[in-house]
């Protein structure tokens, strides 16, 4: 059954919006409507109206007479029901605003939502009785002057001084089979019976449903891709065991793109992968096992995990302590990772005790390392035996993706973060622009500003990295590659792209 305009379970509505001509020439007259009186209600403190200087007393009365009457309309559709500034169900969803561009709001906790636009932007909304929502820039809580309102009757948004009504949406929930498990997938469609792209979301090593929580599910779709995701096993709606083994995760990737193919019929144009973090080295995996026209890597790597992991600590590591000492540092704590890690965490707590002891007093300490060296570095070693083994269930640490690589004809697109602590990107550079320059089909984009996620950030007081928002042309990289198989490198003035020389 297809779904259109609404986004099931989170709009609070269930009947689909009448798609005639005459319903959307009403839908824009409201538009302009509601976009008028809330730009009034939004420029409105608090405390009254602002009502500009006028030479004569008469016109600021005709001013405030007006103000006071657009401000009463609107309060009708503040008010009324199903419409409330203070937590609107409606608001969640994807909304086309009046200069053609796209923000998608969805719930952050219960008093608060998040938005984000293609552009890589983002903030966390919160709300004050009596005013619009305000913006605080990515997830620093400093205001970053946007504001937002909603409707919910008719259904609308206002950003800043631009209204937008929700995109129009295909909207199909599925389960499918494969290898023992039964998975929760979504496929979106862009609204029309034109052939589209496909790209199928891959998970990373999160155990958060993917159904719930992917923006990209409903951003592709608005920007005119279809988009197929789903929960990975064990996670959200799907049944199944969580495993990180990335041979039975390509499998549900090859089963999640043979469904989507199926669902989109007629209208699926070219179709392949987007993976992030653990999803790249699964997503190539996909690729070489099943059919698929592209592979799109984001912050993902081409060495084995254990072999990421001791390249993130040397390098923080040497990055702080110049010359000798840094080198012997950063072997020593690879080293005791690397023991603990491959005995399944039997043995080496020594040599973790031994690193506390000697460096755990340094203000670089607690920098040192991603998640997985920080539970070895911070967590007692009782703690330790018992949940390090769950933490890497399935993953064959030493597994080497360059084999897949080396042979994989399908055309990829590898983004990556130059400052990321997590997955370190700079063997992984240097291995991509090899195969590159050896005329494997890969295009790859450096991000000098980003860390993991995609995230360019802030440095907080105690040295703790705060999230601002993606590179300005990450989105749109990733959509030209869908859409046509190329990027533009010119327009892409917040990355590096690697040569062979």
């Amino acid at each position: 059954m297809e779904t259109r305009l609404i986004w099931p379970g989170q709009y609070g509505q269930s009947g689909n919006l009448d798609g005639s001509p005459r319903h959307r020439a009403r839908e824009v007259h409201r538009a302009a409507v509601f976009g008028f009186l809330l730009q009034i209600a939004t420029s409105v403190p608090a405390a009254g109206i602002r009502v500009k200087a006028a030479a004569s007393i008469k016109r600021r009365k005709v001013c405030f007479r007006c103000g006071l009457a657009g401000l009463s309309i609107l309060f009708c559709f503040i008010a009324a029901p199903g419409a409330a500034q203070a937590g609107p169900a409606c608001a969640a969803g994807t909304y086309r605003l009046g200069d053609g561009s796209i923000v998608d709001v969805t719930r952050s906790d219960a008093s608060h939502w998040r938005w984000r636009r293609t552009d890589g932007s983002t903030g966390l909304l919160s709300h004050k009785p009596g005013s619009a929502w305000t913006s605080s820039l990515g997830w620093t809580g400093h205001p970053d002057g946007h504001r937002v309102g909603f409707s919910c009757r008719p259904h609308w948004l206002l950003f800043d001084r631009l209204s937008g009504a929700p995109a129009r949406l295909r909207i199909r929930n599925i389960r499918f089979q494969v290898e023992g498990a039964t998975l929760a997938g979504r496929l979106v469609m862009p609204e029309g019976k034109t052939k589209v792209p496909v790209v199928v979301l891959v998970h990373g090593a999160e155990h958060d449903s993917a159904l719930d929580s992917y923006p990209l599910q409903r951003l592709f779709p608005a920007a005119g891709i279809g988009t197929f995701v789903y929960d990975k096993r064990g996670t959200g709606a799907s049944g199944g065991h969580y495993t990180q083994d990335y041979p039975t995760l390509a499998a549900d990737a090859i089963a999640a793109l043979k469904e989507a193919r199926r669902l989109a019929g007629a209208r699926a144009g070219r179709i392949g992968y987007q993976g992030g973090s653990q999803g790249g080295w699964v997503a190539p995996l996909a690729a070489k096992r099943g059919p698929a026209d592209f592979v799109i890597v984001s912050f993902g790597l081409a060495v084995s995990p254990l072999a990421a992991e001791r390249e993130s600590i040397e390098h923080e590591i040497e990055s702080r302590i110049p010359g000798p000492d840094g080198i012997e540092a950063a072997h020593e704590f690879a080293a005791a990772i690397e023991r603990v890690a491959s005995s399944n965490f039997r043995d080496g707590f020594d040599q973790i005790a031994a690193i506390r002891h000697r460096y755990g007093a340094e203000p670089w300490f607690k920098q040192v390392g991603g998640d997985f060296a920080r539970f070895l570095l911070d967590s007692p070693a009782d703690m330790v035996r018992k949940a390090g083994p769950p933490l890497i269930n399935g993953i064959k640490l030493d597994y080497d993706p360059m084999p897949v690589l080396r042979t994989l004809a399908v055309p990829q697109l590898w983004l990556l973060g130059g400052k990321d602590r997590d997955t370190a990107p700079y063997e992984t550079t240097t291995r991509l622009t090899q195969l590159r320059c050896a005329g494997r089909p890969i295009t790859l984009v450096v991000y000098p500003n980003a860390e993991h996620g995609m995230y360019e950030f802030a440095v907080g007081p105690n040295g703790e990295r705060v999230s601002t928002r993606q590179p300005k042309s990450y989105f749109r990289l990733m959509r030209d590659f869908i859409m046509k198989g190329r990027i533009a490198e010119r327009e892409a003035r917040d990355a590096y792209f690697p040569s062979c020389h």
